[in-house]
């Protein structure tokens, strides 16, 4: 389980849902759509029309859906887990191996 995340830029983003830390969140503030967009990674959980701060650059730590490999592209699911790149869009490459579901591992975020 990473324990460090090198943030380059964060941004205070509205929530317009409840958000969990370590997710991904939609340039709408909101959970993305399944394999879609996403701002960055929430970094602490925020309650619905608060300000969460969001990780854009550098990499963060996020919740894994699945195992995923070392060097593996992320996209994104709709509760704001980490997935192993499918047929979404790229959101970010995992700087270490996630083996089972719920593990938080460090990524590179990719901006999109």
């Amino acid at each position: 389980m990473s324990k460090q995340s090198r943030c380059i830029q964060t941004l205070p983003v509205i929530a317009a849902v409840a958000l969990t830390a370590n997710r991904f969140v939609s340039p709408t503030g909101g959970l993305p759509a399944a394999g879609g967009n996403t701002l960055g990674v929430a970094l602490s959980d925020t309650a619905q029309g608060d300000a969460c701060p969001v990780e854009r650059l550098g990499t963060a730590k996020v919740v894994a859906s699945a195992p995923i490999a070392k060097g593996g592209g992320i996209e994104a699911l709709d509760d704001g887990r980490a997935a192993p790149l499918d047929e979404g869009v790229l959101v970010a490459r995992a700087l270490e191996a996630a083996t089972v579901a719920g593990q938080i591992i460090e990524a590179a975020m990719i901006p999109n």
